[in-house]
């Protein structure tokens, strides 16, 4: 079992569970590592981290469990079997489709029409990478994000140009931002603190990596058994903040 992120704070958490981290801020090189770490033996895959909210109702720290991850070449379904486990095991999860893009999806209009689009409940830039991997190699796959910034918040400059490649953080380049654009820094002290509830959450969450979760709900075949109940589906009306 593998756990991708994005980010190296999200590594960092997923770190505890014991579990093999692939961290990668840049999609092409994330592909290429799932590519080589599935051929050295893999049997399934779990996307963790942060995303940015597309429905309205979803206040940062709420955590998503991915029922299917849109992309641009269509919808890929995540193990029914497994979400279902990890939505038990994370009360308040609610359930829904994640979308997957290349780059960061930053304003409140964007994420409203992908919103609409889409039917997604958030958006980040790894899950349909490992989707993908998933379907393209006949692996299960599970979602676990966090909504960080709210569908009505947008990312300022400062924030977009902080990540490496490579998923750390540049602090210089935010202070160059911030020097360039001061009427950002509001913005920026909001999704700061944003972060914060998105990663107090992510902490929480870090036990559904850890293996004793992992093999309750996991089952190795992609196909429900005739007649199994859906998920369950959380009421979103209790993630509104």
């Amino acid at each position: 079992m593998i756990v991708v992120v994005g980010l190296a704070f999200e590594a960092r958490i997923a770190a505890g569970s014991g579990l093999p981290i692939i961290c990668s801020g840049d999609g092409r090189t994330l592909s290429h590592d799932l590519k080589r770490a599935i051929a050295s033996g893999c049997s399934g895959l779990i996307s963790f981290g942060v995303a940015g909210g597309l429905d309205p109702r979803l206040a940062p720290g709420t955590c998503v469990v991915g029922s299917a991850v849109v992309t641009s070449d269509g919808r890929h379904e995540t193990d029914r079997l497994w979400s279902q486990q990890l939505l038990e095991a994370m009360p308040g999860a609610v359930h829904g489709a994640l979308a997957g893009t290349d780059s960061p999806v930053c304003t409140p209009a964007d994420k409203r029409m992908l919103n609409r689009e889409t039917g997604a409940l958030a958006v980040d830039t790894e899950s349909h990478v490992v989707a993908r991997a998933a379907a393209g190699h006949g692996l299960p796959m599970a979602a676990i994000r966090v909504v960080a910034d709210p569908a009505h918040r947008g990312l300022p400059h400062a924030a977009l140009t902080a990540i490496r490649a490579d998923g750390t953080t540049d602090l210089m380049a935010v202070l160059r931002s911030v020097m360039r654009r001061p009427h950002q820094l509001p913005a920026l002290l909001r999704t700061a603190l944003d972060a914060r509830a998105a990663r107090a959450m992510l902490l929480r969450g870090r036990r559904l990596l850890e293996p004793t979760h992992v093999a309750a709900g996991f089952r190795p075949a992609r196909t429900p058994e005739p007649g199994l109940a859906e998920p369950v589906q959380a009421d979103l009306s209790s993630a509104v903040g």
